[in-house]
């Protein structure tokens, strides 16, 4: 089953949602109005927004407000791709050309940072402390996952728990955001909205790991990039961290990594040692065991329809292809 066949109950509200997106990129300046429609129209899962709409159904409120938190955190989820690409001087998105390649570093940054100032923008009409402060603080982490890649960069001495946080605060914590947002602006329970943040945490980094894998496994068909892209551009994901605990294996990446001349013939030789370690199997099984906890966090809500689209959600997102 397709993803957006699990979000057919949506279709409605996801179809006023991209309009509004639209909207909100909409820009007086032409360069930054077609850049900002250019990632727009690449598409995405738009697992965020479906998260805040399945999320408020938990409560009673009416959905005005959640569209507004959606739209939000999709727009800063875009953003954040834009500064990434950036940092990762990266050339191509969802099989398109990322900004930064299709115009320059300059526009990119511009466009991620306009994208930023519209989500605050979309949510301010909103009267709701808790929901403004949550919003915030996951910027703040957001913006400290970023430094920490930088940080990390061709780093393969790195541990376990610098990887954890730096998912942690790169995906994990805007769908958990998304998920308790979308909870709050429903008048859920503080109760369920907890255990719904908590639902978004685990499953988000399900996903990254899922993300990580597929980095490996996937076709550049399927990636909309080349195989391989996160560990050229020196990023030290899951597969990577457990494959350099085999001697043999550590001693040709960190050689990889340490030569900025090496061929076509080596990186192949360094695909080949990631793919057949046992990097892809743990990192299948650590994506395995977040997942069951984001399912064991449903237990304890109401059986509403919502619940089970959650369900199907997280199940999709555990045998994914792309």
């Amino acid at each position: 089953m397709k993803l957006t066949e699990l979000y057919r109950d949506l279709r409605s509200d996801l179809s006023c949602i991209e309009k509004e997106l639209e909207s909100a990129v909409n820009a007086d300046h032409p360069e930054l109005q077609k850049a900002s429609i250019h990632l727009l129209k690449a598409g995405g899962k738009r697992i965020r927004p479906v998260f805040v709409l399945l999320c408020g159904q938990f409560g009673e409120a009416p959905p005005a407000e959640m569209k507004k938190v959606a739209v939000a955190l999709e727009l800063i989820h875009m953003a954040s791709l834009v500064h990434d690409d950036v940092i990762d001087d990266a050339e191509l998105r969802r099989g398109r050309q990322t900004i930064k390649a299709k115009w320059d570093n300059r526009v990119a940054m511009y466009t991620g940072d306009f994208m930023f100032s519209r989500a605050l923008e979309w949510v301010a009409s909103i009267e709701n402390p808790t929901l403004h402060q949550v919003l915030s603080d996951a910027i703040v982490e957001m913006c400290l996952g970023e430094i920490a890649q930088i940080r990390d960069l061709y780093n393969w001495n790195q541990t376990l728990r610098n990887y954890l946080r730096r998912v942690r605060r790169k995906t994990a914590l805007l769908i958990a955001v998304s998920c308790e947002l979308g909870a709050i602006a429903g008048g859920c329970d503080k109760r369920f909205s907890k255990r719904l943040r908590n639902f978004g945490y685990y499953v988000g980094m399900s996903y990254q790991m899922t993300d990580d894998i597929l980095d490996f496994m996937g076709t550049e068909k399927q990636l909309g990039k080349p195989a391989g892209s996160d560990l050229r551009q020196g990023n030290i994901t899951l597969p990577v961290l457990r494959a350099l605990k085999d001697p043999q294996r550590k001693e040709a990446i960190i050689a990889f990594l340490n030569d900025e001349a090496a061929g076509e013939q080596t990186w192949q030789q360094v695909l080949r040692h990631v793919k057949e370690s046992e990097g892809i199997v743990f990192s299948q099984q650590l994506s395995a065991r977040y997942l069951q906890k984001a399912l064991n966090e449903l237990d304890g809500l109401p059986d509403v329809k919502a619940k089970r689209s959650l369900h199907e959600i997280a199940g999709y997102i555990g045998r994914r292809k792309y």
